[in-house]
């Protein structure tokens, strides 16, 4: 049965490595792409939406899929304030999840981060942690929540304090070892293997995959 896949975040590192393999795949015959700016891609199966996520209720008919793909993610310091950044991490996540359930959609993969708990002291797992709850409430077929840790790729954006840890974390992830396997950094596409992998299984509920989860797939 052809699957309609709707895809948030593809400018990001991990998003545009889902975006690839969402297009090789045949599982997908779909591929719808929420997006601000034009990706300036052509393919046969690609459907591009640009929103203003401050207006996503004016594009409600459109945000239709089997399948939400969310990638959305930045930095308080390159949001700006901590307010920014949870108009992008929690805000526009929930939305869509609210918009595409009320459409139909059976399954929702989420990209937070290793220790994201509503309770947390760090600001930024905390607010992981409130969109995963959030999103729990929404009561999806399948809610996939993928927790790295460390992410190894080249960014379009220049993250200074996480360039410096990717240098290190040859040596970081030696130390990683045991029940510290889970610490270990994780390649951006690697990341989107798992997450097109879990979106085609037939597991229901809530489902969280920490990082050294997602290196095994």
């Amino acid at each position: 049965m052809a699957k309609t896949a709707l895809l948030v975040g593809a400018t990001g590192l991990v998003g545009g490595f889902v975006l690839e393999q969402l297009l090789q795949d045949a599982y997908y015959d779909k591929v719808i792409v929420l997006s601000r700016k034009s990706l300036n891609k052509q393919h046969p199966k690609l459907k591009e939406l640009l929103v203003n996520f401050e207006q996503l209720e004016n594009y409600a008919a459109d945000i239709k899929a089997d399948t939400v793909f969310c990638c959305l993610g930045t930095t308080i310091k390159a949001a700006g304030s901590q307010e920014a950044f949870k108009k992008v991490d929690y805000e526009y996540p929930l939305r869509v999840a609210e918009i595409a359930r009320q459409n139909g959609a059976s399954t929702y993969l989420l990209i937070t981060a290793l220790g994201a708990s509503k309770t947390s002291m760090i600001f930024y797992n905390r607010v992981k942690g409130e969109v995963e709850e959030a999103i729990g409430k929404l009561n999806f077929d399948a809610f996939h929540i993928l927790q790295p840790s460390l992410i190894i790729g080249e960014r379009k954006e220049n993250r200074a304090g996480e360039g410096i840890a990717q240098k290190l974390s040859p040596v970081y992830d030696a130390l990683m070892f045991g029940p510290l396997a889970k610490y270990k950094s994780i390649k951006a596409e690697q990341i989107a293997k798992a997450m097109l992998h879990y979106s085609k299984t037939d597991a229901t509920g809530i489902l969280r995959h920490e990082s050294d989860a997602l290196q095994k797939i």
